[in-house]
Protein backbone atom coordinates (compact mmCIF):
# COMPACT_ATOMS: atom_id res chain seq x y z
CA UNK A 1 0.00 0.00 0.00
CA UNK A 2 0.81 3.25 -1.01
CA UNK A 3 -0.12 6.73 0.88
CA UNK A 4 0.84 10.13 -0.67
CA UNK A 5 0.98 12.91 2.08
CA UNK A 6 1.84 16.45 1.71
CA UNK A 7 4.88 18.13 3.85
CA UNK A 8 5.85 21.32 4.04
CA UNK A 9 10.04 22.13 3.63
CA UNK A 10 10.74 25.59 5.29
CA UNK A 11 14.17 25.57 3.40
CA UNK A 12 12.36 25.54 0.20
CA UNK A 13 9.38 27.49 1.01
CA UNK A 14 7.03 24.77 -0.71
CA UNK A 15 5.07 21.91 0.30
CA UNK A 16 5.84 18.48 -1.52
CA UNK A 17 4.60 15.23 -1.70
CA UNK A 18 6.00 11.77 -0.32
CA UNK A 19 5.31 8.93 -1.65
CA UNK A 20 5.03 6.32 1.46
CA UNK A 21 4.85 2.43 1.14
CA UNK A 22 3.81 0.85 3.78
CA UNK A 23 4.29 -3.48 3.98
CA UNK A 24 2.08 -5.98 3.23
CA UNK A 25 0.28 -6.50 6.72
CA UNK A 26 0.97 -3.36 8.37
CA UNK A 27 -2.39 -2.36 9.67
CA UNK A 28 -3.25 -5.53 10.75
CA UNK A 29 -0.33 -5.80 13.58
CA UNK A 30 1.77 -3.98 15.59
CA UNK A 31 5.12 -4.67 14.39
CA UNK A 32 7.71 -1.96 13.90
CA UNK A 33 9.60 -1.62 10.55
CA UNK A 34 12.95 -0.40 9.51
CA UNK A 35 12.28 2.77 7.04
CA UNK A 36 13.97 3.55 3.38
CA UNK A 37 13.97 6.77 2.48
CA UNK A 38 14.33 7.65 -1.23
CA UNK A 39 14.50 10.73 -3.11
CA UNK A 40 12.70 10.91 -6.37
CA UNK A 41 9.89 8.93 -4.79
CA UNK A 42 7.26 9.34 -7.92
CA UNK A 43 9.33 7.59 -9.70
CA UNK A 44 9.84 4.09 -7.13
CA UNK A 45 6.11 2.91 -7.21
CA UNK A 46 3.53 3.81 -9.98
CA UNK A 47 3.78 4.54 -13.78
CA UNK A 48 1.24 6.88 -13.60
CA UNK A 49 3.22 9.48 -11.26
CA UNK A 50 6.70 8.53 -13.20
CA UNK A 51 8.28 11.39 -14.87
CA UNK A 52 8.68 9.24 -17.95
CA UNK A 53 5.52 7.24 -17.31
CA UNK A 54 7.87 4.06 -16.14
CA UNK A 55 8.42 3.40 -12.03
CA UNK A 56 10.35 1.22 -10.61
CA UNK A 57 7.39 -1.31 -9.61
CA UNK A 58 9.06 -1.52 -6.30
CA UNK A 59 5.50 -1.38 -4.81
CA UNK A 60 4.63 -4.91 -6.23
CA UNK A 61 8.43 -6.61 -5.70
CA UNK A 62 7.89 -5.64 -2.13
CA UNK A 63 4.38 -6.80 -1.78
CA UNK A 64 5.33 -10.12 -3.59
CA UNK A 65 8.29 -10.08 -1.53
CA UNK A 66 6.75 -9.24 1.42
CA UNK A 67 10.07 -7.08 2.76
CA UNK A 68 9.31 -6.05 5.60
CA UNK A 69 10.31 -2.22 5.07
CA UNK A 70 8.55 1.20 5.02
CA UNK A 71 10.23 3.35 2.09
CA UNK A 72 9.29 6.55 2.32
CA UNK A 73 9.89 8.55 -1.10
CA UNK A 74 10.58 12.31 -1.80
CA UNK A 75 9.11 14.02 -4.63
CA UNK A 76 10.93 16.71 -6.11
CA UNK A 77 10.35 20.15 -7.09
CA UNK A 78 9.67 19.34 -11.12
CA UNK A 79 9.66 23.01 -12.86
CA UNK A 80 13.09 24.10 -14.36
CA UNK A 81 16.20 23.21 -13.16
CA UNK A 82 14.87 23.24 -9.47
CA UNK A 83 15.17 19.70 -9.00
CA UNK A 84 19.00 19.62 -10.17
CA UNK A 85 19.49 22.26 -7.50
CA UNK A 86 17.58 20.79 -4.75
CA UNK A 87 19.44 17.15 -5.72
CA UNK A 88 22.98 17.86 -5.82
CA UNK A 89 25.14 19.62 -2.72
CA UNK A 90 27.06 21.51 -4.87
CA UNK A 91 27.66 24.18 -7.21
CA UNK A 92 28.37 22.81 -11.16
CA UNK A 93 28.49 24.11 -14.73
CA UNK A 94 26.95 21.45 -17.11
CA UNK A 95 26.72 22.53 -21.13
CA UNK A 96 23.38 21.72 -21.54
CA UNK A 97 21.72 23.42 -18.49
CA UNK A 98 23.79 26.26 -17.26
CA UNK A 99 25.09 26.38 -13.99
CA UNK A 100 23.61 24.88 -11.07
CA UNK A 101 23.56 26.61 -7.48
CA UNK A 102 23.31 23.31 -5.61
CA UNK A 103 21.09 23.74 -2.28
CA UNK A 104 21.33 19.61 -1.32
CA UNK A 105 22.51 20.20 1.51
CA UNK A 106 19.59 22.28 3.35
CA UNK A 107 17.18 19.50 1.55
CA UNK A 108 19.62 16.57 3.53
CA UNK A 109 19.43 18.65 6.45
CA UNK A 110 15.68 18.97 6.51
CA UNK A 111 14.85 15.16 6.27
CA UNK A 112 17.22 14.64 9.14
CA UNK A 113 15.82 17.33 11.13
CA UNK A 114 12.39 17.20 10.21
CA UNK A 115 11.24 14.61 7.88
CA UNK A 116 12.42 11.80 9.81
CA UNK A 117 11.05 12.61 13.25
CA UNK A 118 7.74 13.17 11.42
CA UNK A 119 7.94 9.48 10.75
CA UNK A 120 8.54 8.37 12.65
CA UNK A 121 5.88 9.93 14.93
CA UNK A 122 3.26 8.84 12.03
CA UNK A 123 4.09 5.55 11.86
CA UNK A 124 5.68 2.50 13.26
CA UNK A 125 9.02 2.52 12.40
CA UNK A 126 12.56 1.27 14.12
CA UNK A 127 14.07 4.77 14.81
CA UNK A 128 17.77 3.36 15.32
CA UNK A 129 20.59 3.66 12.66
CA UNK A 130 21.19 0.53 12.29
CA UNK A 131 17.68 0.36 10.66
CA UNK A 132 17.85 3.81 8.94
CA UNK A 133 18.86 3.71 5.19
CA UNK A 134 18.67 6.53 2.35
CA UNK A 135 18.57 5.95 -1.50
CA UNK A 136 18.18 7.56 -4.88
CA UNK A 137 19.59 7.33 -9.04
CA UNK A 138 21.06 9.68 -10.32
CA UNK A 139 20.83 12.80 -8.73
CA UNK A 140 18.90 10.83 -5.75
CA UNK A 141 22.38 8.81 -6.56
CA UNK A 142 24.87 11.45 -5.65
CA UNK A 143 22.29 12.44 -2.37
CA UNK A 144 22.67 9.34 -0.85
CA UNK A 145 25.98 8.96 -1.35
CA UNK A 146 26.28 12.52 0.02
CA UNK A 147 23.74 12.00 3.31
CA UNK A 148 25.30 8.46 4.63
CA UNK A 149 28.89 10.64 4.35
CA UNK A 150 27.50 13.44 6.52
CA UNK A 151 24.87 11.76 8.60
CA UNK A 152 26.69 8.68 9.02
CA UNK A 153 25.35 8.65 12.71
CA UNK A 154 21.45 8.06 10.95
CA UNK A 155 21.95 6.05 8.39
CA UNK A 156 23.87 2.77 8.59
CA UNK A 157 22.96 1.91 4.78
CA UNK A 158 23.07 3.44 0.94
CA UNK A 159 21.41 2.76 -2.56
CA UNK A 160 23.35 5.10 -4.61
CA UNK A 161 22.40 3.81 -8.57
CA UNK A 162 23.98 5.47 -11.21
CA UNK A 163 25.26 8.65 -9.52
CA UNK A 164 25.76 12.08 -11.02
CA UNK A 165 29.43 12.28 -11.03
CA UNK A 166 30.11 14.80 -13.79
CA UNK A 167 31.91 17.97 -12.61
CA UNK A 168 31.54 17.24 -8.57
CA UNK A 169 33.90 14.50 -8.24
CA UNK A 170 36.77 16.73 -6.66
CA UNK A 171 33.81 18.27 -4.02
CA UNK A 172 33.11 14.42 -3.14
CA UNK A 173 37.32 13.25 -2.51
CA UNK A 174 37.12 15.99 0.25
CA UNK A 175 33.53 14.66 1.25
CA UNK A 176 35.10 10.82 1.72
CA UNK A 177 38.12 11.83 3.86
CA UNK A 178 35.30 11.60 7.00
CA UNK A 179 35.22 9.06 9.21
CA UNK A 180 32.68 6.46 8.43
CA UNK A 181 30.89 3.96 11.04
CA UNK A 182 32.73 0.41 10.14
CA UNK A 183 29.01 -1.76 10.29
CA UNK A 184 27.94 1.16 7.23
CA UNK A 185 26.89 -0.44 3.69
CA UNK A 186 27.07 1.01 0.58
CA UNK A 187 25.63 -0.23 -2.76
CA UNK A 188 27.09 1.59 -5.75
CA UNK A 189 26.14 1.17 -9.08
CA UNK A 190 26.58 1.91 -12.80
CA UNK A 191 25.71 0.89 -16.06
CA UNK A 192 27.91 0.09 -18.96
CA UNK A 193 24.75 1.55 -21.35
CA UNK A 194 24.97 4.60 -19.52
CA UNK A 195 27.00 6.61 -21.46
CA UNK A 196 28.07 6.83 -25.31
CA UNK A 197 31.17 5.55 -25.65
CA UNK A 198 34.23 3.04 -23.95
CA UNK A 199 35.83 5.95 -23.49
CA UNK A 200 33.43 7.31 -20.97
CA UNK A 201 32.63 4.32 -19.64
CA UNK A 202 36.10 3.86 -18.54
CA UNK A 203 35.56 7.71 -16.83
CA UNK A 204 32.57 6.69 -15.41
CA UNK A 205 33.78 3.62 -14.02
CA UNK A 206 37.25 4.70 -13.06
CA UNK A 207 35.22 8.16 -10.98
CA UNK A 208 33.36 5.01 -9.31
CA UNK A 209 36.01 2.94 -8.09
CA UNK A 210 37.86 5.85 -6.60
CA UNK A 211 35.16 6.23 -4.12
CA UNK A 212 34.67 2.38 -3.70
CA UNK A 213 38.52 2.37 -2.57
CA UNK A 214 37.80 5.20 -0.24
CA UNK A 215 35.20 3.86 1.33
CA UNK A 216 36.64 0.25 1.63
CA UNK A 217 39.74 2.18 3.23
CA UNK A 218 37.13 2.76 6.10
CA UNK A 219 36.36 -0.58 6.58
CA UNK A 220 32.50 -0.22 4.78
CA UNK A 221 30.61 -2.96 3.35
CA UNK A 222 30.52 -2.13 -0.50
CA UNK A 223 28.79 -3.80 -3.23
CA UNK A 224 30.07 -2.32 -6.43
CA UNK A 225 27.77 -3.17 -9.94
CA UNK A 226 28.88 -2.50 -12.60
CA UNK A 227 25.45 -3.21 -14.55
CA UNK A 228 25.83 -4.76 -18.11
CA UNK A 229 23.63 -3.28 -20.64
CA UNK A 230 22.51 -0.91 -17.41
CA UNK A 231 20.90 1.95 -18.69
CA UNK A 232 20.55 5.22 -17.30
CA UNK A 233 16.61 5.22 -16.64
CA UNK A 234 13.45 3.57 -14.03
CA UNK A 235 13.00 0.05 -16.03
CA UNK A 236 17.40 -0.52 -15.72
CA UNK A 237 17.07 0.05 -12.14
CA UNK A 238 14.30 -1.74 -11.71
CA UNK A 239 16.30 -4.63 -12.20
CA UNK A 240 18.53 -3.82 -9.67
CA UNK A 241 16.16 -4.09 -6.80
CA UNK A 242 16.34 -7.53 -5.96
CA UNK A 243 20.38 -6.86 -6.06
CA UNK A 244 20.47 -4.08 -3.21
CA UNK A 245 17.55 -4.93 -1.36
CA UNK A 246 18.80 -8.24 -0.60
CA UNK A 247 22.57 -6.66 0.18
CA UNK A 248 20.62 -3.80 2.36
CA UNK A 249 18.15 -5.27 4.34
CA UNK A 250 19.29 -9.03 4.06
Amino acid sequence: MVRKEDIYIPCFQTMRTLHVYLPVGYENNKQKYPVFYMYDGHNLFHDEDATFGKSWGMETYFDTHEIPVIVVGIECNHEGNQRLEEFSPYDFDDRYVGHIHGRGKALMEWVVSDLKPWIDLRYRTKTGRRYTAIGGSSMGGLMALYTILHHNDIFSKAACLSCFLYGVMADIRQELKDHLHADTHVYLSWGSEEVRSKMQLAKLSAANLEIIRQLLAQNVEVFPNLVVKGKHNEASWEKELPVFINFLFP
